[in-house]
């Protein structure tokens, strides 16, 4: 679902600020994604692309697998900056098998600007 720019100028705070440390960690790390989850209890999960010779995830797969090995059970929300059009089927489906479908995943572009919040 595209979200219009009315839509965004309500985004919620806490999904204003997953929006902005993927951003932060994109910016920070040099890397084509940033990616940022925030768990049942309110924590937050932060990553960057990781693109090794032996290791290829994509930021949000990143951030989830973070938010699995620190004990989360849930997701609220998932958030990427990425230039590409969509998250990827393998993306949402990691923050599905997290979350759940009804987990909202925020596409942002590379200026932090929400494009669209996708289903899980």
């Amino acid at each position: 679902m595209l979200i219009r720019m009315s839509d965004a100028a309500q985004l919620d705070p806490e999904d204003r600020k997953i929006i902005t440390l993927a951003r932060s960690a994109r910016a920070r790390n040099s890397v084509p994604e940033g990616a940022a989850v925030r768990d049942e209890t309110g924590r937050t999960y932060v990553a960057g692309t990781v693109a090794l010779d032996s290791l290829k995830l994509s930021a949000l797969r990143t951030a989830v697998a973070m938010a699995v090995a620190s004990g989360a059970t849930s997701l609220e929300a998932a958030a990427v900056v990425t230039e590409a059009e969509s998250a990827s089927e393998e993306d949402r489906a990691a923050v599905r098998d997290l979350g759940g479908a009804g987990t909202p995943v925020l596409l942002a572009g590379l200026d932090g600007t929400l494009r669209a919040t996708l289903p899980a």
